[in-house]
């Protein structure tokens, strides 16, 4: 079996996402692409909590006819101590799933990153590193058209504007978001 890995903070999960997902399954021959919300940043960035980051991915999912699917191993890897770090979760994958041929699909905006993860060179060995194309970041070697232009950062500032995003993230998931109070959704509606 092939699975392609789309790690990050899904904080919140957006079409951003699922256009990527959606891509790498039409072109890449996966079977199936993951998604694996980060536990803890490894960079130290503030994020809402994993149970909540986790559960709108696994609504996102249950929008696709079982192809996409949600993984915890950041949670495992989190409780033990681990870093959050993308090598070692891809070692700990190869080593559950040792049938399993993993792709990893990073966006062309993070190449810029790449000298600060921890052994870039062993996750290229371990792993087929698919670069899409992120709107507005051109680079070499990068495959598909721009993909849209939308960032969990830029519907956290719509949110806080009091701007709803319905065009940017779907909508079970900002139902759900909204159900949770996230990102502070839903609040105004509980004082009055």
């Amino acid at each position: 079996m092939k699975v392609a890995l789309l790690g990050g903070s899904f904080n919140p999960p957006h079409v951003g996402h699922l256009l990527a997902a959606l891509y790498v399954r039409s072109t890449q021959q996966v079977d199936e692409v993951w998604l694996m919300p980060a536990y803890q940043h490894p960079f130290g960035k503030a994020l809402a909590p994993f149970e909540h980051r986790l559960r709108m991915c696994e609504v996102m999912c249950e929008e696709t006819s079982g192809w996409l699917k949600t993984n915890s191993v950041e949670r495992v890897l989190g409780e033990q101590g681990g870093s959050g770090r993308t090598v070692d979760t891809l070692s700990f994958l190869l080593e559950c799933n040792p049938t399993i041929r993993f792709s990893l699909i990073i966006g062309s905006d993070i190449l810029k990153d790449l000298p600060h993860w921890k052994s870039y060179d062993r996750i290229e060995r371990m792993a087929q590193v698919l670069v899409l194309y992120r709107a507005g970041y051109p680079a070499p070697g990068t495959i598909g058209p721009p993909l849209a232009e939308v960032s969990s950062t830029q519907i956290r500032d719509m949110l806080a504007r009091g701007e709803e995003p319905v065009e940017l993230v779907p909508g079970g998931v900002l139902d759900y978001a909204r159900e949770m109070g996230l990102y502070g959704l839903g609040q105004a509606g509980a004082a009055g």
